[in-house]
């Protein structure tokens, strides 16, 4: 290369890397190809030569920096802007209209004749968030529990679907001049990492040759591999994106809206997405996708399906941690045949039993199946099970192991009757069943079952997340008699685990400081670890929202807890109840001694006006015009107001919208003072 002057260089360097990107536009966006691959690391090579000799002209979004960086220690946590949101699955056309039917009543007329919905394929990947600052990719993150993600940055740069910039050059210009300041802001997209079907063929004969083991499952790669710490490691992956949601505003209306203008800005988006008017025309597109599953070359297990109107879906809100405007329409089980060669009953963290099946393994999807899960023993009679019995063994959602069918023209005479144990296997209590439950329990609240269980639980991902605390070690401490309780794990050290196999010095100084590095932990994950029944990781949040401190959460009434949206007379009386157990209350205060810490959640601080509707409890009915329902809810919420679901004596204004439910009824059954929109609007504009 003859000798240039930096500005040739910096000339050169900026129209090469307009041409590389041109054509990663062309291959990934618009399914194109202009030159061949060789040609393009030809490119790619020259631009490397030149920022190597002129390192000033390096930017974060040259296509050379898509592998940079050392390998890194940890991943840093990123907060997501707004919960990223896991889908409730559906498996039959009968779960589908179910689904229809159930976020048909939360809807007006109007809104029902203007329903219809965006189907896209649901992968078999990881989901990400990319947040672009200034048109450049400044955070790539993994879902993690949906508020909190992992900061994953440099290996999402490894892969070419990709953007590391929004270019103004592909998008169109009336929609570019409209909302240009917004796209350079900031940003914020969604989407699927994923390999692809040859990619992982590859991978696999490649560790077969090298005498490893094979991956089970894409989906497996595709998550250990964003999760390198090292992004070489990444980028010899080959990963694919497709990007699906468009969180930044830019005036879209449907979601059918965000996939054009995701497309526009350059980003690599499914072409089998189809907009359909009815659920029919869900059900035949849900039938092509699975003709055409096996001949796709990425793994799909499903349709997702989407209230198209964004207004409908936003208005629809969240149940749990999934949206009830959106669905994942799974795919039918991948199925085989096996044998039953035990039944076994597991007692759990909250002392349920549940009766798990042995198997003679078998694989399904590329992964081999031993257990499956039996739930209760209702299950087991609607099945007519036996041990012994030939069975249809399926992964619901090419996931969770279940039985599907007895097959009992097979049986030869020597299979088993399986009866439920009247006494807990593992502590000899006997077990009870209350009225209208399915599951027998272990009332012995010293059961080392439990106990181990609700071990293995407290330091899991959801709760205090203790790395290098596993179930083996958690058994090899509760045989030693190291620990009695979760507490006990606090006080270890290092001394404390060197007698235990597998510890050396290293070892045991590594999981004592990583014990430590946990005591100071969030409420949510706080109240999550402590394995209340009915308390999952969504509720935790919700307590932890509504009381903001563990001393106010310990305290609370059951009245107070079963006003609060999301938790029902049953979750609140266990939550209420474990609490008030003195043996709970021992255990909390051993937790505080030994130095762990529970942080307040954080909330805006409110002034003096801000709290002039603190304790009063609000329930909306009908439609509003001026806001949605969950707009609302949270304009009470900001002011110190209590928001609930149903009417009750306690109840101090019901505000009532257009096309108002039966709320109103049992209000003035109750007294309860009802108020209209305009009213409600002057009493929150009168105290914000």
């Amino acid at each position: 290369m003859k000798y240039m002057t930096k500005k040739e260089a910096k000339e050169r360097i900026e129209k090469l890397k307009k041409v590389i990107n041109y054509h990663r536009y062309l291959y990934h966006v618009l399914d194109r190809q202009e030159i061949s691959d060789s040609a393009l690391d030809s490119l790619k090579q020259e631009l490397y030569k030149l920022e190597q000799q002129f390192p000033e002209f390096i930017t974060p979004d040259s296509p050379t920096q898509r592998v940079g960086g050392k390998p890194l220690e940890e991943f840093k946590k990123v907060k997501h802007s707004l919960p990223m949101l896991s889908l409730n699955d559906a498996f039959t056309e009968k779960d589908m209209k179910d689904w229809l039917e159930r976020i048909s009543k939360l809807l007006t007329k109007e809104e029902l004749s203007q329903l219809d919905f965006f189907c896209e394929l649901k992968f078999d990947g990881l989901a990400i968030e990319l947040v672009y600052d200034k048109g450049i990719l400044k955070i790539g993150s993994t879902r993690g529990d949906g508020m909190v993600g992992e900061d994953v940055t440099q290996n999402l740069k490894t892969i070419e679907a990709i953007p590391l910039s929004i270019s103004e050059e592909y998008i169109d210009k009336s929609f570019l001049q409209k909302n240009k300041s917004k796209i350079f802001s900031r940003l914020i997209v969604r989407g699927e990492v994923f390999i692809s079907k040859e990619e992982f063929k590859k991978l696999n004969k490649e560790r077969e040759k090298n005498g490893l083991p094979k991956y089970a499952n894409p989906r497996n790669v595709a998550a250990g591999s964003v999760r390198q710490l090292d992004p070489k490691i990444t980028a010899q992956r080959k990963l694919d994106s497709f990007i699906y949601d468009l969180i930044t505003d830019l005036g879209q209306k449907t979601h059918e809206e965000k996939h054009k203008i995701l497309k526009t800005l350059g980003f690599k988006v499914n072409k089998y997405s189809k907009h359909c008017r009815s659920l029919e025309e869900v059900f035949e597109f849900h039938k092509y996708c699975q003709k055409i599953r096996d001949s796709l070359p990425y793994e799909i297990d499903g349709v997702v399906v989407i209230v198209n109107q964004n207004k409908i879906f936003e208005k629809l809100g969240v149940v749990g941690k999934a949206p009830r405007g959106a669905i994942a329409y799974k795919f039918p089980l991948k199925q085989a045949e096996t044998i039953v060669k035990d039944i076994k009953v597991q007692v759990g963290r909250t002392g349920a039993l549940t009766p798990v099946a042995y198997l003679k393994p078998v694989e399904i999807g590329g992964v081999v199946i031993s257990r499956a899960t039996l739930h209760n023993e209702d299950e087991i009679r609607r099945l007519g099970l036996k041990i012994g019995d030939t069975v249809i063994v399926g992964r619901a959602g090419d996931v969770i192991p279940e039985i599907v069918k007895v097959l009992p023209e097979l049986r030869n005479g020597r299979e088993k009757e399986f009866k439920m144990p009247k006494y807990c296997p593992a502590c000899g209590s006997k077990v009870e069943k209350k009225p209208g439950e399915a599951i027998y329990y272990c009332p012995n609240p010293n059961c080392f079952a439990k106990q181990r269980r609700f071990l293995y639980h407290f330091v899991s991902k959801g709760a205090f997340d203790i790395q290098g605390l596993g179930p083996r070690i958690i058994d090899q401490l509760i045989e030693k008699s190291l620990i009695s309780d979760a507490a006990d794990l606090f006080n270890l050290k290092k001394g404390d685990l060197l007698p235990l196999e597998g510890f050396a010095e290293k070892a045991a100084e590594n999981l004592v400081n990583s014990i430590q590095e946990k005591k100071v932990i969030s409420l949510p994950r706080f109240i999550y670890s402590l394995g209340i029944r009915n308390v999952g990781e969504e509720m935790a949040y919700i307590l932890a929202e509504r009381f903001g401190s563990l001393e106010k959460l310990t305290n609370a009434s059951l009245e107070e807890l079963e006003e609060i949206e999301g938790i029902g007379e049953v979750s609140a009386y266990s939550i209420y109840n474990w609490f008030k157990k003195k043996k709970n209350q021992e255990f909390l205060k051993k937790l505080k001694k030994a130095g762990v810490i529970v942080e307040e959640m954080k909330t805006e601080k409110k002034g003096q006006k801000e709290q002039k509707l603190k304790g009063k409890i609000f329930v909306f009915t009908g439609t509003l015009e001026n806001f949605t329902r969950e707009e609302a809810k949270e304009k009470v919420r900001r002011l110190g107001g209590i928001v609930s679901e149903s009417v009750s004596k306690r109840t101090d204004y019901l505000v009532v919208g257009k096309d108002p439910g039966s709320k109103l009824e049992k209000a003035k059954k109750f007294n309860v003072r009802t108020i209209n929109e305009k009213e409600f609007l002057k009493m929150i504009n009168a105290n914000s």
